[in-house]
């Protein structure tokens, strides 16, 4: 049987379908000319409701396993009217991971006593594609409830389906935001407590001695874990976009350790910097260019399922109005800092380079890829001034170069030894320090006293607020946690600022969002965790030099 699309029934075929619409027997008598003319208004009714969408429209008979394509094989699909004359040829064209539980549904449905079906799965176009589709049919039964036909209509939902996919990965992302900020407060306030009572064990004893050396070593391995509650805050978005001039070299070192974690044992890493006399800078917060480098890693990482080489190289190039770049035309004349990703893994066909860029645009079948990877790479690059060029082959590997502004070399920084605490800023002032995590606030007042101030404490914000209502002009500062168990840091600065404008106040926090936004001229001082006493020391004396003279 040759598939057919939107056309009339033949004679025979509108007999046998009016005999199953009116529920009459097998062998029942003709149909009179009435019957006759409503089945066929009945018929193009149902096709010129069809062809007003761009469904398609497909029509199995049970008994036979023809089917037959009313609407939209062509057009919708893509399959010339002559390929699905049978169910197979459905059958076949649904998603590998689809048909078990699709084919399944409608068989249980069939078997049962049910009149209709629906679903949503994937259906492979004539090009390849796969196509979301959502199906709603109408089981035909005979007068003793034997199923005779199933009469299904596909809608293209595709970009219903990338909507909500993209609502899905937004959520799961954000939960996982929120649990990656919350590890790294609770993280920082470990951190500020191991690094807090490392540097006062060590200004107690020769820093030159054995105990001495292995606590500098406490230190040092605390200060490079301080990289990874960074490196988190980064992942959950926790951090507003602060811009800085960074070294490239040092960026691309600094996250081949994490680049390589993220692309398992089977694909090693090769570095090609640029040289130690022509170190360049460009202005860019860390954290894009972090989650920009991660997500071209990991395309690169799923291009090479069997294990591969990756080359991350930095190299610098200039775009005059006269020379302009062979391949990015609109690039502006400009120095710049190109960073390549070059690996060797099955590479891209020209039709999916021209759509890498796309959003919800994704290779990756098994829908765990949201689409929105390079996307956002794009978006942050072009953010930052600059552009991303795609070099790829089938079989031959993909090499994406990232072109951002090349910025003047900053002026050499002045490198210091940490101070010994009886170097640092000192006084003698009264500080009521209100944290609720033990550990840092028992760190945080015990160098407090040694730096010479009369240190107060709280856990909460009550008590604090307790202890400035008794002694209302004896409090001098309040070093608090931005984020108490009874009220935010923020709104008891307020409070502070209204029942006490003389007092100071420094607010410390693990957590970004919480110190960069708001009035910022309610807070003098922020003091991110983790930190050690020099910068404590120094917080609380800016806060303190910052007071109005009475």
């Amino acid at each position: 049987m040759r598939a057919t699309t939107a056309t009339p029934l033949n004679a025979r075929e509108r007999q046998r379908s009016s005999h199953q619409l009116s529920h009459s027997k097998p062998n029942g008598n003709k149909l009179d000319s009435s019957q006759q003319t409503a089945a066929t208004e009945t018929e193009n009714y149902h096709q010129l409701v069809a062809r007003a969408t761009n469904d398609a429209v497909r029509d199995w008979n049970l008994v036979t396993d023809a089917l037959i394509w009313r609407q939209g094989l062509d057009r919708l699909l893509g399959w010339k009217p002559a390929s699905g004359d049978t169910i197979l040829f459905w059958q076949k064209r649904v998603h590998p991971d689809d048909r078990a539980w699709v084919t399944a549904s409608i068989r249980d449905a069939i078997k049962s006593d049910a009149d209709h079906w629906s679903g949503e799965y994937r259906f492979r176009r004539a090009d390849g594609t796969y196509l979301n589709v959502l199906e709603r049919a109408m089981i035909h039964r005979d007068k003793t409830g034997g199923a005779k036909r199933f009469v299904g209509v596909l809608m293209e939902i595709t970009a219903r389906r990338h909507l909500h996919d993209q609502l899905v990965h937004s959520q799961k992302m954000e939960a996982f935001g929120q649990l990656a900020g919350g590890v790294a407060h609770d993280f920082n306030n470990l951190l500020t407590a191991i690094l807090g009572y490392s540097d006062l064990a060590i200004a107690e004893i020769d820093g030159r001695s054995t105990i001495g050396k292995y606590l500098s070593e406490i230190r040092t391995a605390a200060s490079r874990a301080s990289s990874l509650t960074q490196q988190l805050l980064a992942f959950s978005r926790s951090q507003p976009a602060q811009p800085r001039v960074l070294e490239v070299n040092a960026l691309v070192s600094g996250l081949e350790r994490s680049i390589l974690r993220l692309l398992g044992e089977n694909i090693a890493i090769t570095c090609e910097l640029l040289p130690e006399d022509r170190l360049a800078h460009i202005r860019i917060d860390q954290s894009q260019f972090t989650q920009i480098m991660l997500n071209i890693a990991l395309n690169a990482r799923d291009a090479m399922p069997g294990g591969g080489r990756l080359i991350l190289r930095t190299e610098t190039v200039t775009i005059s109005a006269t020379a302009q770049h062979p391949k990015i035309p609109d690039l502006a004349p400009a120095d710049y800092v190109v960073f390549s990703l070059i690996d060797n893994g099955g590479g891209m066909s020209e039709e999916v380079k021209a759509r890498i860029f796309e959003p919800f645009f994704t290779t990756k079948e098994d829908r765990n890829g949201s689409g929105l990877g390079l996307a956002t790479c794009y978006g942050l690059i072009r953010q930052n001034g600059g552009q991303i060029m795609i070099e790829s082959e089938l079989g031959r590997g993909t090499a994406a170069h990232i072109y951002l502004p090349r910025v003047p070399n900053p002026a050499p920084s002045i490198t210091h030894k940490r101070q010994r605490l009886s170097s640092m800023p000192t006084g003698k002032e009264t500080v009521l320090v209100v944290e609720d995590d033990l550990s840092v606030r028992h760190v945080t007042v015990r160098t407090l006293r040694l730096l010479g101030y009369n240190v107060v404490e709280a856990m909460r914000a009550d008590e604090a607020k307790r202890c400035m209502i008794e002694h209302p002009e004896s409090i001098d500062l309040v070093v608090s946690d931005i984020v108490l168990p009874d009220i935010s840091g923020r709104d008891f600065a307020k409070w502070i600022r209204a029942h006490s404008p003389r007092t100071q106040a420094v607010l410390i926090s693990g957590y970004l969002p919480y110190v960069t936004s708001g009035d910022e001229d309610s807070f003098p001082v922020c003091l991110p965790k983790p930190f050690d006493p020099e910068q404590l020391a120094s917080a609380v004396r800016s806060a303190l030099d910052a007071a109005p003279v009475n």
